[in-house]
């Protein structure tokens, strides 16, 4: 038997999604963050990506909360709307201007939304298997 999306289901889905794509943008504006004694502590000029430890937090609760609040096939839904995001904000941001830092931050910010969250679908798609009736 397959569960159909309610409608109420495809306005919470809307909400996840609305707020994924703030996350990522919010994650990626602000991954260049440094020690300098401006915004953060004075330590030395050293880079600090505190969005990625919001990323591991956010992308995996917005995909697990779509497979529970919604469906469970909807919970890739957050995920590639991250993924997407980030891509095309990093790559293609505001005024063309390219975002997406090319050193390692990057690489740790797509590692650290991507993989755990990836980890949760697969755990929001996990099913049972029925047991078949002689």
């Amino acid at each position: 038997m397959v569960k159909e999306i309610r409608p109420l289901g495809w306005v919470v889905l809307a909400v996840l999604v609305i707020d994924t794509v703030l996350l990522a943008a919010l994650e990626l504006f602000f991954l260049p963050l440094r020690l300098d004694g401006t915004l953060l502590p004075l330590a030395g000029w050293i880079p600090v990506p505190v969005t990625v430890l919001v990323a591991v937090l956010t992308t995996p609760l917005l995909v697990s909360s779509a497979g529970r609040l919604v469906h469970p096939r909807a919970a890739f839904a957050p995920l590639v709307v991250w993924v997407l995001t980030v891509l095309a904000l990093g790559l293609f941001g505001p005024g063309g201007d390219q975002v997406l830092i090319q050193d390692w931050r990057a690489l740790l910010l797509l590692a650290g939304g991507a993989l755990p969250a990836a980890m949760a679908l697969g755990g929001s798609l996990a099913v049972k298997p029925e047991r078949k009736r002689p």
